[in-house]
């Protein structure tokens, strides 16, 4: 192409994407550091309507816990929880009141992965970042567990007097009084050869967090490179509009003149220098989201040596949620690479090679039905796995299910479940929610973590208004902002 037509192409491509840019970049910051951002909150009201919570939808409630009297109060209670927190019940379904005193100020220190309730009625919660308890007179107190660094809770089980906090890499467990627990580092499975998600890699390598803090204030760097360069490419296109307005009311313009300069000069060499790193930066990104997504997601590769992935736990970022099976008399341990069983915590977890589908996004339901079979939902659907037959049906048609893997999101995206309503089953779905019982009106506007909030625009979820079309913006996007920083390369590189 002649270099007129590159330059055509690289300013209504830049100014296009200019403003996409500085949204994805600031969102980007607020994602690398999370815990940072977490007391901070925005009002649900305040976003577009579908982010408003309706009928329990988007993940209001996950799953349930019966309390006996005098655990929660003086009569049997159901406490109700999601990512907006605790919520207490009755077995009606027809009241609820706040559940949350003793938590931080940040709903997103409130998002509980699951509840439970030892023999001796000791009532625990876990959330992503701690593990709760309950005290009547204080409200929730939070649990020191030997945390690896910034590893995140995902589910909490019990059997006899053993409670078992599932993290995303390691198991902690205690027993009464619960006050001191173990990490368990599970074994490597057989045949586990080190290779680690190609996913992932992706993933961390476009956060940098695959290098640790180092890389995440690396790529913090070149978030804010590439604000400079969206906003000093705005400015040369405004300021030669202003600057000959200026003129024509017989104004000085030199200020704005030395301006434009100035924006032209940061532009292009800022620009020229670092072409290689923003590049990189706009190629993970626009990886991570469909339909690229789908040609990395069930990929994997060696682990680059010296970096997070590179660890000697088999199961590094894996855990997801893990239940006891009396009749089987096995552990069912659920990970990112599928199922597993182990006669105990201490064995070598074995595959289990016929297994319910699950999105790549995990699993959100594990627990028994009313005949003793395993419900299991994710946002593939809702299956029936009978584990003494090794029979799996879809939970909606009855059908035998595929032994394929889940899609991403399937006609039934599946967030929670709970049996523990008199004669109510609910059953919660992410966009339509359950109808199980009116949901309190003063619910849907409750808060939206900053960091989720980031999140929404990060991926471009927070266009509505693009219906469906969300999915795939993530794909045109980054297209544009590839496009911008090729053709402003090749127009600005110097002739050898």
């Amino acid at each position: 192409m002649k270099k007129s037509t590159w330059r055509k192409h690289h300013k209504w491509f830049g100014l296009i994407m200019a403003v996409f840019l500085i949204l994805f970049c600031v969102s980007g910051i607020i994602l690398n550091h999370r815990q940072l951002f977490s007391d901070c909150q925005i009002s649900r009201g305040w976003l577009p309507e579908t982010y408003r919570y309706r009928n329990w939808n988007n993940g209001l409630l996950r799953g349930t816990v019966s309390c006996l009297p005098g655990v929660c109060r003086e009569d049997s209670a159901v406490l109700l929880y999601g990512n907006a927190g605790i919520f207490l019940t009755n077995s009606e379904a027809t009241t609820f009141d706040d559940f949350n005193r003793g938590f931080p100020h940040g709903v997103d220190w409130r998002n509980i992965r699951g509840m439970a309730i030892t023999p001796q009625s000791d009532l625990f919660a876990a959330s992503q970042f701690r593990l709760y308890r309950y005290n009547r007179q204080s409200g929730w107190q939070a649990v020191p567990l030997p945390l690896q660094e910034e590893e995140r809770l995902s589910d909490i089980t019990t059997r006899g007097d053993s409670l078992i906090i599932v993290g995303r890499s390691h198991l902690y467990y205690a027993t009464r009084p619960y006050q001191h627990f173990h990490q368990l580092t599970l074994k490597a499975p057989e045949g586990y050869n080190g290779k680690v998600s190609l996913f992932r890699t992706v993933w961390l390598l476009h956060s940098g967090e695959l290098f640790g803090i180092f890389g995440k204030l690396l790529m913090d760097v070149l978030a804010a490179i590439l604000i400079l360069l969206s906003v000093s490419g705005i400015a040369y296109w405004l300021l030669p509009k202003y600057i000959r307005r200026m003129r024509q009311a017989g104004r000085s313009a030199k200020t704005s003149i030395s301006l434009l300069k100035t924006s032209l000069s940061w532009h292009d060499k800022i620009g020229r220098k670092t072409i290689v790193l923003t590049f990189f930066i706009a190629v993970t990104g626009w990886s991570l989201r469909p339909p690229v997504l789908l040609a990395l997601v069930y990929g994997k590769v060696p682990a680059i040596p010296f970096t997070q992935l590179d660890s000697s736990n088999a199961w590094n970022d894996k855990l997801r949620m893990l239940r006891y099976d009396e009749q089987q008399g096995d552990w069912l341990l659920s990970t990112s690479d599928g199922f597993y069983s182990l006669p105990s915590l201490q064995a070598i977890p074995v595959k289990v090679r016929k297994a319910p589908p699950v999105s790549v996004m995990g699993l959100n339901v594990l627990q028994h039905d009313q005949q003793g079979n395993w419900l299991t939902g994710s946002f593939s659907g809702m299956y029936v796995w009978h584990r003494s037959s090794n029979r799996i049906t879809d939970f909606f048609t009855g059908e035998t299910a595929s032994e394929a893997a889940g899609p991403p999101f399937g006609r039934h995206a599946i967030t929670g479940y709970s049996s523990d309503f008199h004669g109510k089953t609910c059953l919660t779905e992410y966009e339509e929610g359950s109808d199980f019982t009116p949901m309190p009106e003063s619910m849907a506007t409750l808060p939206m973590s900053l960091w989720n909030f980031a999140q929404e625009v990060h991926t471009g979820r927070i266009y509505t208004v693009l219906g469906k079309g969300t999915l795939i913006f993530i794909f045109f996007a980054g297209a544009g902002a590839l496009w911008s920083l090729i053709s402003g390369y090749v127009i600005r590189k110097k002739k050898s």
